[in-house]
């Protein structure tokens, strides 16, 4: 009882640091006229509270938090009067470079949302211009690795062979051509994507980790798991093509309480079945499905280039395999290794973790649906 009592804790207190999860900013740069117009769409409170977003999985990590949460309930005018005081100071950690030649960006406009669920991010947006030189020189963007990750997006130039990159460290994206092709390798794109999809699941995906436990604590024998997790697998890469293709599409506000009813079907089977049934593998697939949808949000956020499609989605997808299967051997050596054959193991470890993970997945389903 103090086990489960102690693992509710745990899931409760997750939960709470999951509405602070960070996601990446998203911008569109052209530099095709006189002047680089740069529009980000970015999270400011965490930038203007000076939290180090390289640093962290969540803004609760940071002992800025409180900071942070009190500017989130700001009203939009005065967050975006709190942004535009300190934007002299986070202008020189945003770098545009013309050759050898640092543009200037002044700040045009701020647009700040509305004040929501002070428990999510709220999304803003802030458009910079600067004057171009006239030598054609290319142009690199960059921003301090601070502000966390940023996907670029080359615009103004034929969509067929624009850039679009993921940084991240504050790295540097590739030298942008004034007019003309913009692409980078396939290779570094592949290697991109792997990160991106990685992250997605590791430290980002609470919610696909809980469905991969779930799995885990089913049964430690492989043949089951390797089933479980295969069909999984099949499923979201079916649906993450077909999304990201544009050939199926559902509204987030009805996958998401999906995906977190999946959790809880699992966990709660976990608690009942004594056994393993193929009908539970058709099932794993089903949800397989739903969960495909969700990682397809995450490419719709960032967008994945047309001309790189195959190479973009297999890095992404195998992203996330590396960061489930990372879950899964994590959890065996933490877990498995010397409890797995314990005759108390389902009864004190399987059957509480289980519950545990129900009781998360309910109440992101209510959270989802009702909040």
């Amino acid at each position: 009882m103090a086990f489960l009592l102690a693992l509710v804790f745990v899931a409760f207190t997750t939960l709470s640091a999951a509405a602070h999860e960070l996601r990446p900013a998203v911008a569109d740069l052209d530099i095709s006229g006189p002047n680089a117009e740069l529009s980000i769409d970015v999270t400011l409170e965490p930038l203007i509270a000076g939290l180090d977003l390289a640093e962290l999985a969540d803004t609760n990590d940071s002992p800025l938090a409180a900071q942070h949460d009190a500017l989130r309930a700001l009203p939009a005018a005065e967050l975006e009067a709190a942004f535009r005081a300190i934007w002299p100071e986070l202008s020189e950690k945003i770098s545009l470079t013309a050759g050898d030649m640092r543009v200037a960006l002044d700040l045009i406009s701020v647009e700040v949302g509305p004040v929501g669920d002070v428990a999510l991010p709220r999304d803003s947006r802030i458009t910079l211009s600067g004057a171009l030189p006239a030598d054609n020189s290319a142009v690199q963007f960059s921003w301090d690795a601070s502000f966390g990750a940023i996907a670029l997006r080359h615009v103004g130039v034929d969509p067929e062979t624009a850039y679009s990159g993921y940084l991240t460290g504050g790295e540097a994206s590739i030298a942008l051509p004034r007019s003309g092709a913009s692409q980078q390798s396939w290779i570094r794109d592949f290697v991109d994507y792997i990160g991106i999809g990685f992250i997605h699941i590791v430290p980002r995906g609470l919610d696909h980790i809980l469905f991969v436990l779930g799995l885990f604590f089913f049964s430690l024998k492989l043949r089951p798991l390797l089933w479980q997790v295969s069909a999984f697998t099949l499923a979201h890469t079916v649906t993450l093509a077909l999304a990201t293709l544009g050939w199926v599409n559902l509204p987030s506000s009805i996958v998401e309480p999906l995906i977190a009813a999946s959790i809880v079907y699992v966990a709660v089977e976990n608690i009942f079945a004594r056994s393993y049934h193929n009908w539970r593998t058709a099932v794993v697939f089903g949800f397989g499905l739903l969960h495909g949808l969700g990682f397809a949000s995450v490419l719709g956020d960032i967008g994945l280039n047309s001309t790189r499609f195959i190479t973009g989605l297999i890095g992404f997808n195998i992203g996330v395999e590396i960061g489930q299967l990372t879950v899964i051997a994590l959890a065996f050596v933490l877990i498995a290794s010397w409890a797995g054959k314990k005759p108390w193991y389902r009864r004190l470890i399987s059957t509480p973790a289980s519950v545990g993970i129900a009781l998360m997945g309910a109440f992101w389903f209510i959270e989802r649906t009702l909040l």
